[in-house]
């Protein structure tokens, strides 16, 4: 196994501003206050960080690969800017329908992760702000974590058997996982 440590990071809703519109333009990416800033203390504390994300726009033809990429690439300038680097970036592109492996709740991109890592999920926690988040980390065998960001709030409150960690921003809770070293 590597001894590189890990952080897993969902997108919309965690790093950046969810829509139920879809983010489907660089312009339309706007960071949450703090969320930058926390992958760059990840960073400096030893941890890389990995964005596992569902983007069904793209199967829904709301965007396609390249303008992806864009968006993607903006995210990781502004997370340049403030001190950050997120190594790899797992896209699901197929819709609620599809019947693939990779659309959280299922853990392929947990999976699909761990494997191009050489890693263990049983060490690595997974922030998210959906059930589906957490339910990707539980099947995968990874820590699931949850912020009130996005749609965090409403999940935690739908679910109140839920017994996980509960943050109220990314930041919050990347000085959690930093505070158990």
């Amino acid at each position: 196994m590597s001894e590189k440590r890990y952080v897993l990071l969902d997108r919309d809703g965690v790093i950046n501003h969810d829509s139920d519109e879809f983010i489907k333009t660089p312009e339309q990416w706007q960071a949450i206050e703090g969320s930058l800033e926390a992958i760059a203390l990840l960073n400096r504390a030893g941890y890389r960080v990995a964005v596992i994300t569902n983007q069904s726009g793209l199967a829904r033809g709301l965007f396609d690969e390249a303008m992806l990429e864009s968006i993607h690439a903006k995210m990781q300038q502004l997370c340049s800017e403030k001190g950050g680097k997120i190594d790899a970036i797992y896209v699901c592109p197929h819709g609620p329908d599809c019947d693939c492996t990779c659309r959280k709740p299922k853990p392929g991109l947990l999976q699909a992760f761990a494997a191009e890592n050489h890693v263990d999920l049983k060490e690595i926690a997974f922030i998210g702000d959906s059930l589906r988040d957490i339910q990707a980390a539980q099947a995968a065998g990874a820590k699931p974590i949850l912020v009130k960001t996005g749609k965090g709030l409403k999940t935690q409150t739908d679910n109140p058997e839920l017994t996980i960690p509960v943050f109220e921003n990314l930041y919050d809770a990347a000085e959690h996982l930093l505070s158990g070293q």
